[in-house]
C-alpha cells in the first residue's frame, strides 16, 4: 500500500508490472474477506463465519501480504539512499488515511473501532524499518521471526496501559475489528526487506522490470497502482451494495 517506485537498487526507474500485480492479489483476497464480513454483519451469512480457521488464514494471510510488500517497496524505494521528499508524501498519505479509518470506525463501531489497523501498522511500519535497511539477508530473518515469535511466547502486564497497545504485547485482551500491532506483524515487513535485497543480488528486479507485460496484466495491475485508494472506497461500496440486495 506503499507503493515505491524501483529507484537505486540496481533497476531503472518505473513501476514494476509484477509488484502492482501482487498488490492487486492482496487487494482482491481483502476484498472477498470484507465482503464476507459484511455479509455477516447484515446477518445473511451465520454469525461467526469470519471468525472459522479458513477465513481467519485469509485474514491473516493478506494483512502478512500488503505488509511483506512494504518491506519490499522500502528496500526498492530507499535501499541505497532515502529519498526524503518522496517518502514523507507518501508515509503523510497512509497517515492521514489511518485517521480517516479510525474516525469512520469510531461512528460505525465506538466499542471496536480500528485505533491501530493494517494502515497504522503500515505507517509505523514505513518509519521503522528505515532502521533496517542496512542489516544482511539473514539477520533480518531471524529478526523477522523473532517479532513473529515473541508475542506468542510471552505477554507482559507493562504494555497493558491502552496507549501501549499498539505494540501488541499487552496481557488484557482488545477489542477492535482491526488489530494489526507491531509485534508480530512487523515480522512480515522484515522478510520483505530480506527478500527484495536477495532478489536483486539475484538479479530479479532488474528481470522483472525488463518484463513488457501485456494489455491484460496492465489491465490487472491496475488496482495495485491505486492499492490506497481501492483499500479507501471499497467497503464502502460492499456495504452499499450488501446493505442495497438486503433492502430490496
Amino acid at each position: 500500500m506503499t507503493g515505491a517506485g524501483p529507484a537505486a537498487a540496481g533497476v531503472a526507474r518505473g513501476r514494476i508490472v509484477a509488484l502492482d500485480l501482487a498488490r492487486a492479489g492482496a487487494l482482491v483476497a481483502m476484498a472477498v474477506f470484507h465482503f464476507v464480513f459484511d455479509l455477516e454483519m447484515f446477518g445473511l451469512v451465520a454469525q461467526g463465519t469470519t471468525m472459522l480457521p479458513g477465513w481467519r488464514w485469509l485474514a491473516f494471510l493478506t494483512a502478512g501480504s500488503f505488509l511483506f510488500l512494504v518491506g519490499v517497496g522500502l528496500w526498492l524505494g530507499h535501499g541505497r539512499g532515502i529519498r526524503w521528499r518522496g517518502y514523507w508524501r507518501r508515509l503523510g498519505r497512509v497517515a492521514a488515511a489511518a485517521l480517516v479509518i479510525t474516525a469512520a470506525t469510531w461512528v460505525v463501531f465506538p466499542g471496536a473501532f480500528v485505533f491501530f489497523g493494517i494502515l497504522h501498522s503500515i505507517a509505523v511500519a514505513s518509519l521503522l524499518g528505515l532502521a533496517f535497511l542496512r542489516l544482511p539477508v539473514v539477520v533480518l530473518v531471524v529478526l523477522g521471526a523473532v517479532v513473529i515469535w515473541l508475542p506468542q511466547a510471552a505477554r507482559f502486564e507493562v504494555f497493558d496501559a491502552p496507549w501501549l497497545w499498539w505494540t501488541g504485547l499487552q496481557a488484557v485482551g482488545v477489542r477492535s475489528v482491526d488489530f494489526v500491532p507491531v509485534f508480530p506483524w512487523f515480522g512480515p515487513v522484515l522478510f520483505g526487506i530480506a527478500a527484495a535485497k536477495a532478489m536483486e543480488r539475484a538479479g530479479l528486479w532488474a528481470r522483472l522490470a525488463a518484463w513488457e507485460a501485456g494489455p491484460v496484466a496492465r489491465a490487472l495491475a491496475v488496482p495495485g497502482r491505486h492499492s490506497l485508494l481501492v483499500y479507501l472506497v471499497h467497503q464502502p461500496v460492499l456495504i452499499s451494495l450488501v446493505w442495497l440486495a438486503t433492502f430490496l
